[in-house]
């Protein structure tokens, strides 16, 4: 099971948000054009087919910079599979509604939808790699305030709290604070589903956790009834394939609610060695999966995203550095499938 849900959120920091605000396109973004800021020659993929923005000055992109000029053209063009696709930004605690702002600015700009996770829900992983969290009920509100505030009526997908219903089922989060989250997470669902021009999906877990008769009635008491959909897979490595068979089968459980499928990292499916306890955490052999797109295999799947950012730690596990963090070494594995 998968409990470090990419806790690459807080790889962004307000710094950076800020000064993507700041970039404009040198045209009109309908054709990919390169935006100003853009490091490495970062451009926009084709809005026909993946219309997510792509960040011209993400970690990998300027990760790609630094190799070129360094001259190590090979590992360049490895890192340039993951910059040059639109990857979901992780919003963080600090000044939210500025870094929700900045990323759905230069996005409209570049006539793109920004693509968002929320990952601050109270008692978050259960004291795992990326615990933590807002302090209470009250500030998580205020959280996800803001980010509506930052977001206004610009176009945006929110992948909202991986693993916050997951881990009421499972056990992992105490009965103490069930009601609560539950309330959150409707409210929440509530709040950015009021905004003119954004999309929510509820986190529902992976193909290879449980059953969806576990997780439905859940599902529904935190509101995915009043959501866009629900999103599956995210941070995790099951193959494209089982990730849409376990979405239509909870899809049926749900109303017939459309989801989306993170596959930032399913190219080679799961790993099924070592602990397992540990198989989600930095796993080897993984490769990247499909690129982000809205054409899928089944018109329930509204899209392909690459929710977990290919490249970033998912713990202290296997020798990776701290959750979110950059891991060059990974990144170049996964790029190549090895």
């Amino acid at each position: 099971m998968d409990r470090s849900r990419g806790a690459g959120a807080f790889a962004v920091a307000l710094g950076a948000a800020l000064l993507i605000a700041g970039c404009s396109s040198s045209g009109d973004g309908k054709d990919g054009g390169e935006e100003k800021g853009a490091v490495a020659g970062i451009t926009q993929r084709p809005a026909k087919t993946a219309p997510f923005w792509v960040n011209p000055d993400s970690t990998a992109a300027r990760q790609v910079a630094a190799l070129e000029q360094a001259g190590e053209d090979a590992d360049a063009a490895r890192v340039r599979r993951i910059a040059e696709q639109p990857v979901a930004e992780w919003i963080s605690p600090d000044n939210p509604e500025a870094q929700a702002r900045g990323f759905t600015e230069a996005a409209a700009r570049a006539d793109r939808t920004a693509l968002l996770v929320l990952y601050n829900i109270p008692h978050r992983d259960c004291g795992q790699y990326s615990q933590g969290g807002a302090a209470d009920g009250d500030a998580y509100r205020a959280f996800v305030d803001a980010v509506a505030r930052g977001i206004g009526d610009r176009p945006a997908t929110v992948v909202l709290e991986p693993d916050a219903v997951l881990h009421l089922v499972d056990g992992c989060t105490p009965e103490e604070f069930h009601e609560e989250r539950y309330d959150l997470l409707g409210g929440a669902v509530d709040t950015l589903g009021a905004l003119e021009n954004t999309k929510v999906y509820l986190d529902a877990g992976n193909a290879g956790w449980g059953d969806p008769d576990q997780i439905h009635d859940p599902l529904k008491r935190a509101g995915v009834d009043r959501a866009d959909g629900f999103a599956v897979n995210v941070s995790n490595f099951y193959s494209t394939e089982d990730s849409l068979a376990y979405g239509k089968r909870l899809s049926a459980k749900v109303g017939g609610k459309h989801f989306v499928i993170d596959t930032s990292r399913n190219g080679n499916g799961p790993y099924t060695e070592g602990d397992p306890a540990e198989r989600w955490c930095n796993p080897p052999g993984r490769a990247l999966g499909e690129t982000p797109t809205t054409r899928t295999a089944d018109p329930l799947a509204d899209a392909y995203l690459w929710v977990k950012r290919p490249g970033e730690s998912d713990g202290e596990c296997k020798g990776g550095p701290r959750a979110g963090q950059w891991w060059q070494s990974y990144a170049l594995r996964l790029a190549s499938g090895s």
